[in-house]
């Protein structure tokens, strides 16, 4: 019997480019279409449909792959997500792709810029999420587009998976995932596939561009990351590890944990 895994975010973390290295796996089967998300957790809907459906609807293409996978990344910001989907398919596991909250938020910016929802400067939108959160209009799109900062309070976004599915969360990080082969294997083998399996050159972006075309000023990026500290630090103890990616340290304050 094949068992079920969830790519849950987080938004423009390069879980795209994760997809298509799953995807490429001969022992993966990932859910078809893949575009749009499939998203199915996102309603209540999915528990009265059952596992067969979601199986029968997302998973018609299978032909006996060990691990079937869906990527639908707005599951990381609906805490009502994780019990959906204990409550359909029980014991699953849960992959996340995380990436410095800052790098991530630009990202976020340009994508809402590029598609139409976002007129404002990437300095001005970032110091109005500073102020607070935006409205957004549901019908538009699934999450907000102008959750630039929010997105990016990981551990937050994570506790719900962690109380629904113990021990089966594995959470991997965007710069490691693009620059060590090794992590690649870890993600395999997260899964219970060959982890010595190499995917041919997989074609397309990484989503790995980070910088503004202009800096922020340093009144800006210093606001950022004391914004995003707290959070990086329970980031930190939930998993036992350091993050990776540099800041410099707040007075008073300690990357140890």
């Amino acid at each position: 019997m094949s068992e079920h895994f969830l790519v849950v975010g987080g938004q423009r973390c390069a879980t795209t480019y994760l997809h298509s290295l799953l995807e490429a796996h001969p022992d993966i089967a990932m859910a078809r279409p893949a575009r749009p998300e499939p998203k199915v957790f996102l309603s209540g809907d999915s528990v009265t449909r059952g596992a067969a459906w979601y199986r029968d609807t997302f998973f018609g293409h299978v032909t006996g792959e060990r691990a079937l996978g869906e990527k639908s990344t707005s599951y990381l910001e609906d805490p009502a997500a994780a019990g959906r989907v204990n409550t359909v398919l029980g014991d699953v596991t849960i992959l996340a792709l995380l990436r410095d909250p800052v790098d991530r938020a630009i990202s976020n910016w340009r994508f809402s810029t590029d598609n139409g929802f976002e007129n404002r400067s990437l300095e001005d939108a970032l110091r109005a999420n500073l102020a607070g959160a935006a409205e957004w209009d549901p019908g538009r799109s699934s999450t907000s587009p102008f959750a630039y900062l929010e997105r990016g309070r990981y551990a937050e976004l994570l506790t719900s998976w962690f109380a629904a599915q113990p021990g089966r969360v594995h959470v991997f990080f965007t710069e490691e995932l693009v620059s060590d082969p090794a992590v690649v294997a870890d993600v395999f083998g997260a899964l219970d596939v060959d982890p010595t399996f190499r995917p041919a050159a997989i074609d397309g972006p990484v989503n790995a561009s980070t910088e503004p075309t202009t800096p922020l000023p340093d009144d800006l990026t210093a606001a950022l990351h004391a914004y995003f500290e707290p959070g990086e630090q329970a980031l930190r103890e939930l998993l036992g590890r350091e993050v990776p990616w540099s800041r410099p340290t707040p007075a008073g304050l300690s990357h140890a944990g």
